[in-house]
């Protein structure tokens, strides 16, 4: 008898920091991932990412609500998402350290974040990177002109000011909405333009 058709599970979501500032991003958005039932996500976290949260955000991993999330070591290579056979719906490196973009762009990662971008892209998958970072070289915009020609979404993480913001959440939730936009999550988490 043959095996039934491995089917699309159009739920899965890769979530991976890595350690660059705007952990707060990555917060929210793990936030809003699993508060989402029909949601499954894999979260992955570099080492660099680890200290980053406990320096912006006062939490250890240990803190963090991971009961409806599957975490990968992030030295795992032989963990699902480093495989191209591992079905899921996207990819979301934030925050994305300039490191860890250019061993992206360069195909020359040595952990699983890298990895599992790079067979995202080379499955023709959706992946977003979301660099934190100002000014920005000229080393930094080709290996995000590269990134973007190889399929890749770049968002910056350059909140909007159009819905008027009265705290720092919701700059935070206006790129975490834009985010999900592109991954194609519904969400309500801020106010569209002409929707005021």
């Amino acid at each position: 008898m043959n095996p039934k058709p491995q089917e699309l599970n159009p739920h899965r979501i890769i979530l991976a920091m890595s350690g660059a500032s705007g952990i707060g991003y990555a917060l929210s958005l793990l936030h809003v991932l699993t508060e989402l039932p029909h949601i499954q996500t894999h979260l992955i976290i570099s080492k660099a990412a680890v200290t980053i949260l406990e320096l912006e955000a006062g939490k250890r991993v240990q803190d963090l609500s991971l009961d409806r999330v599957q975490v990968h070591e992030c030295q795992d290579m032989a963990a699902p998402p480093a495989s191209g056979s591992w079905l899921h719906q996207g990819m979301i490196v934030c925050p994305c350290s300039m490191a860890s973009l250019a061993a992206i762009r360069h195909g020359t990662g040595h952990n699983l974040i890298h990895r599992a971008a790079d067979v995202t892209i080379k499955e023709k998958r959706p992946l977003i990177l979301v660099p934190r970072e100002t000014p920005l070289s000229s080393v930094h915009l080709s290996n995000m002109l590269g990134l973007a020609r190889a399929g890749a979404t770049i968002m910056p993480a350059c909140p909007g000011f159009y819905h008027r913001p009265q705290a720092v959440q919701e700059l935070i939730d206006q790129l975490v909405g834009r985010i999900l936009d592109q991954i194609g999550i519904t969400h309500n988490l801020t106010s569209r333009w002409g929707e005021n």
